[in-house]
């Protein structure tokens, strides 16, 4: 039997099942219950939080026959026959931005959905469109004809005329919070019938940053590399990326200003098979997580990490001064070019580690 990708086998099917967008599906809901649907919305935000799914989950709702609360019924013969719909037009606009697909969209819309209440078009990566096919796609958002919704979806809503903007309802979708994530990972691993560390779906969320296709993509791939269930040393592995604990005690470390606990240290990530470029990248990101949790009243709401390790970040920022974490994100992320050619990668994570000790003079860091 073909392997079905998780994100597509646990695609929401009603707006109930979409996480970390209740602030829109709630608002389509009371659309769709009141019978007062737009005639064209602009869905954007981040790559794979639901702007597809919510598209698709509103085209169906649209045309239920027996809808809940303006949620689709799943019942009904139109929500049976959706998935072949021809009352539902999907269209890439990465692939059709010409001036023509857009006429032809024109063309198309005059004519009355079958067996429907209404036609509707999802134009996904609509900023994609050329200006002249934005020009063209206006004179329909302008006039729709009234069995006919447009829902715009885009991860670069600045690239689309304002002309567009004025005529769409427009949603923003947020990150989801890694809470949220790993609730849905635990449901679908226990779905799968698959066992798991709950370090590991946290590490797993964590790294989805805020994505839920991302999440489940990162997921099938531990799945399919560990047999014995989803562990965090799994995680690591498929991953790539530094154990949080390993980026705290590099920084430990900084602070103690220990050259030679640095070196013998870096020695034993070197020999435990990690990866420097990629630990290099990770101690830049950790600077700047440092300072986020140093500087701002609710960090975790840009950081979306799981709380025991938030707590330490917060510990451990506390003792540095704001200056000090930007040097070091100049330091550790000015490195990328260098990290491309290097021969010695981890030769380039000892020359980085010992620079940025003596560049530290001993009364810019905080006492504990």
């Amino acid at each position: 039997m073909e392997h079905l990708a998780l994100y597509r086998k646990y695609r929401p099917t009603t707006f109930e099942g979409v996480i970390g967008q209740e602030h829109i599906t709630k608002a389509l809901e009371n659309q769709i219950a009141s019978g007062k649907i737009g005639h064209a919305y602009l869905f954007t935000g981040s790559r794979g939080i639901g702007k597809t799914s919510v598209a698709r989950i509103l085209a169906k709702a649209v045309n239920c026959e027996n809808n809940q609360n303006g949620s689709p019924c799943g019942q009904c013969e139109s929500c049976k026959r959706f998935e072949g719909d021809i009352n539902v037009i999907e269209i890439d606009a990465a692939s059709n931005n010409r001036v023509d697909d857009i006429r032809e969209i024109r063309e198309k819309v005059k004519f009355l959905p079958v067996n429907a209440k209404y036609k509707v078009y999802i134009i996904d990566e609509v900023h994609m469109l050329t200006d002249s096919a934005f020009n063209a796609l206006l004179k329909t958002l302008e006039e729709p004809p009234a069995h006919v919704i447009f829902i715009l979806a885009t991860t670069e809503v600045h690239k689309l005329p304002a002309t567009i903007l004025s005529r769409c309802v427009r949603f923003d979708f947020r990150l989801v919070s890694v809470d949220n994530l790993t609730k849905l990972l635990r449901e679908v691993l226990d779905s799968e019938n698959i066992s798991y560390e709950d370090e590991a779906l946290k590490l797993i969320a964590a790294s989805g940053e805020g994505s839920v296709r991302d999440t489940l993509s990162i997921a099938d791939s531990v799945c399919a590399y560990s047999e014995g269930g989803v562990t965090k040393e799994a995680v690591l592995k498929v991953l790539g990326r530094t154990d949080y604990d390993n980026l705290i005690r590099f920084y430990d470390l900084l602070l103690a200003r220990e050259a030679g606990e640095m070196l013998s240290f870096i020695d034993e990530l070197d020999h435990s098979g990690k990866n420097m470029s990629v630990f290099v990248k990770d101690l830049s990101k950790h600077a700047r997580n440092l300072l986020i949790a140093l500087t701002c009243r609710q960090p975790n709401d840009i950081l979306n990490l799981p709380t025991e390790v938030m707590e330490k970040y917060a510990y451990q920022a506390s003792k540095f001064e704001e200056k000090k974490l930007i040097s070091y994100m100049q330091i550790f992320g000015g490195a990328e070019n260098e990290l491309r050619y290097t021969l010695s990668p981890r030769l380039l994570l000892e020359t980085l580690a010992l620079s940025a000790m003596l560049d530290m003079p001993a009364e810019d860091v905080k006492k504990n």
